[in-house]
């Protein structure tokens, strides 16, 4: 095995242990706060079997409005909108957290540590969304551009560029040669000539 070997296993196996770390914490963060914000909201009047769904309401949307984030494009009008979701989640589970642990009697201290495990979920999840786009961008494939420089002629360094113009030039398509047959003339028939021939006497 050689070294890139060596790094590319070392990087999958730190990895995968981030991402069972951020696993672990971020479910005890979310039994933390589902518990807080189970029990706020039958202070509030709530009924026991139904006070569940508070937590999963306010602690799932932070999670759903986090992937989304990191999901969506930088700068379009789609990922404002959920960031603006995030925030309003986070602070919701937040202040619900805090106030939760000052109504039962823990005073600002109480507060303030309650407001940890909203907060660690949040990172949390953040965190395994960007380990998942870094195992995306590594195992990507690796595009090569290859930019071949145009060639030069003997006498001068200006690129010969007549390759490329002839290539670029439209050849007209040859036009079918015609032929023309005509007919044979008549031959006129050859005719004796006299031809005089001088005599001795005269």
């Amino acid at each position: 095995m050689d070294t890139a070997d060596q790094q590319s296993s070392g990087m999958r196996w730190a990895r995968w242990s981030a991402v069972l770390v951020l696993i672990g914490i971020g479910a005890a963060a979310f039994r933390l706060s589902f518990a807080a914000l189970q029990d706020l909201a039958i202070m509030g009047g709530t009924t026991r079997g139904l006070a569940w769904l508070f937590p999963v309401i306010v602690d799932g949307t932070i999670v759903q409005a986090t992937m989304a984030v990191i999901a969506l494009p930088p700068k379009s009008a789609e990922r404002v909108w959920f960031s603006w979701i995030l925030v309003g989640g986070a602070a919701v589970s937040v202040s619900s957290n805090s106030v939760h642990a000052y109504l039962t009697g823990h005073g600002w201290g109480g507060a303030l540590l309650a407001a940890i495990p909203p907060l660690a979920l949040l990172i949390d999840t953040h965190g395994l969304v960007l380990l998942r786009r870094a195992a995306q961008h590594d195992s990507a494939p690796t595009v090569v551009v290859v930019e071949t420089a145009p060639a030069t002629t003997a006498d001068t360094d200006t690129p010969n560029l007549a390759p490329a113009v002839a290539a670029l030039t439209p050849v007209p398509a040859s036009a079918p040669v015609q032929t023309f047959h005509s007919p044979p003339r008549p031959v006129a028939p050859l005719l004796p000539v006299a031809v005089p021939i001088p005599t001795g006497g005269n």
